[in-house]
């Protein structure tokens, strides 16, 4: 008789499992994409650093050839190198003489691909931006 009513309750709990696994999957599929997207800000973050830095380091030392143009064109380049293109990228090139100090500033509109798969989402961008200051050597 026992063994009975246990068969009974686990009849009726057949679908419990699926509904639980339907409610739970989709917090855990927004979990792990936001985690990759995360991931992928924070490249792009970095690599907009390691530009910027290149860049401003091209214009702190003495007589750099080429001046601002080979900086900005270095700092395209490095940007190029992790996909990044100069189109929705700005770059900010300043010399600050009073202070003996050049600034390059790299905005970037970065794409937020997990947008696309919503509804009404698509095309957001979440912006980004480095700076980087260094004192002229002469």
């Amino acid at each position: 008789m026992r063994a009975r009513r246990i068969r009974d309750t686990w009849k009726n709990e057949k679908g419990q499992s699926l509904v639980e696994f339907a409610l739970v999957v989709p917090m855990l599929l927004l979990l792990v994409i936001g985690i990759a997207e995360l991931g992928r800000a924070w490249m792009t973050k970095n690599i907009m650093t390691g530009a910027a830095r290149e860049a401003v380091r091209i214009l702190a030392v003495p007589d750099p050839p080429g001046g601002p143009t080979a900086a900005r064109n270095r700092a395209i380049a490095v940007l190029a190198s992790g996909g990044i293109t100069t189109p929705p990228a700005t770059i900010g090139v300043t010399d600050n003489t009073a202070f003996l100090a050049v600034r390059v500033t790299i905005d970037y509109p970065f794409p937020v691909v997990i947008a696309g798969f919503i509804p009404g989402l698509s095309g957001v961008t979440f912006p980004l931006s480095s700076e980087t200051t260094m004192r002229r050597e002469y």
